[in-house]
């Protein structure tokens, strides 16, 4: 029982900790969350994404879990997004196109009612740079809104603590902002691929998520025109990547992947590839595997922190993948951080018409 007692003073003490120095510090450098399988919400790794691939509609659906090995309840990380492709004139395979949708995020830590919910809608043009339809230039925009809470009723603190085994809720005498705070947000990204029916297929984009830099901080409002504020601005996040495909033959292919993100003074890269084995006589079957390493950066150095599995099967209009990040290295907090986190991705393309021209990644 003692034992017990003490884990749970221990992980509640800690966490209450990490929140007030988040609420309280006087500047507070945030961070967005992230995926592993950063190709299977395309629409929230670059706005330019929404609508280019090959078919009618889309439907995606990402969850994270995280600090499985660290916290009673891990982090929780949900995303939904749905986007639809048209084309100015159906009568022509190479014509320009457009991509409108809309993408929902849900980033919560149950232990403690800290939740962070957002809604975006964009769009995205995709002009096509030869007659072949083989080279595509796209560029998109979203406008968002986004909101964070946190429910005070699952806080404790060490004042509260009746010094044998239960705390005293309302005993301490913190004094707490209000528990919600809202606003409105911006993105923009550019997308090119050049994807040939035989040959090396590549997509390259580049995104610059929150422009306006938004005010975050629970204390803002509340500390305004002081002497002293408080504040919790979120970065513009700047990211990169390059997607590969290179046809091996008797129906292997190997996808080589490269993403670079920048967010305030952290910074991040995922390097590895799948391999894309299709069943015999039929494309629309098949099984990707695949290994990544994520490397972040730690003050002036950049560290291993991770290397993350995946697997994912393609079954016609439906694609599952998995993903799991193993901490494999001694980075600390990083490499804590990244133990016991997995994923679990779903997507489903309605009316696909199977274009080879729409080279999206597809995890």
């Amino acid at each position: 029982m003692t034992a017990y007692l003490y884990r749970m003073i221990n992980w509640r003490a800690i966490l209450a900790v990490a929140l007030l120095f988040g609420l309280g510090s006087r500047e507070v450098s945030a961070q967005d969350p992230t995926f592993s399988q950063v190709f299977a919400s395309p629409t929230m790794l670059n706005p330019a994404l929404t609508g280019l691939f090959a078919g009618r509609y889309r439907a995606v659906v990402s969850h994270r879990s995280q600090w499985g090995q660290v916290m009673p309840t891990p982090f929780s990380t949900t995303a939904f997004a749905a986007d639809f492709r048209y084309r100015f004139d159906e009568k022509r395979r190479t014509s320009d196109a457009f991509g409108g949708g809309i993408l929902f995020l849900n980033d919560r830590i149950a232990s403690v009612s800290l939740a962070s919910n957002q809604m975006v809608i964009g769009g995205a043009y995709h002009k096509n740079l030869d007659g072949r339809g083989i080279e595509q230039l796209s560029a998109g925009f979203q406008l968002g809104i986004a909101q964070r809470s946190l429910g005070y009723g699952e806080l404790t603190f060490e004042d509260e603590f009746d010094g044998t085994s239960s705390y005293l809720s309302g005993a301490g005498g913190e004094v707490l902002p209000e528990s919600s705070v809202s606003y409105g947000d911006y993105h923009f990204g550019l997308n090119y691929s050049r994807n040939p029916v035989r040959g090396l297929g590549i997509v390259a984009g580049l995104a610059m998520h929150h422009i306006s830099q938004p005010e975050q901080s629970f204390y803002a409002e509340e500390t305004a025109g002081e002497d002293v504020e408080v504040t919790n601005t979120l970065h513009a996040r700047y990211s990169a990547y390059v997607s590969a495909r290179w046809d091996l033959g008797s129906a292997v292919e190997i996808l080589p992947r490269v993403y670079y993100l920048t967010q305030g003074p952290h910074a991040m890269a995922v390097v590895g590839s799948h391999f894309r084995f299709a069943a015999a006589q039929n494309d629309q079957t098949a099984f990707q595997v695949g290994a990544l390493m994520r490397v972040a950066q730690s003050q002036s150095t950049y560290q291993a922190t991770s290397v993350i599995g995946f697997a994912g099967l393609e079954a016609g209009d439906f694609l599952f993948g998995f993903s799991y990040d193993a901490g494999v290295f001694d980075s600390g907090r990083a490499g804590d951080r990244n133990r016991s986190t997995f994923e679990l991705s779903a997507s489903f393309i309605g009316l696909s018409d199977d274009d080879a021209a729409v080279p999206c990644p597809k995890f």
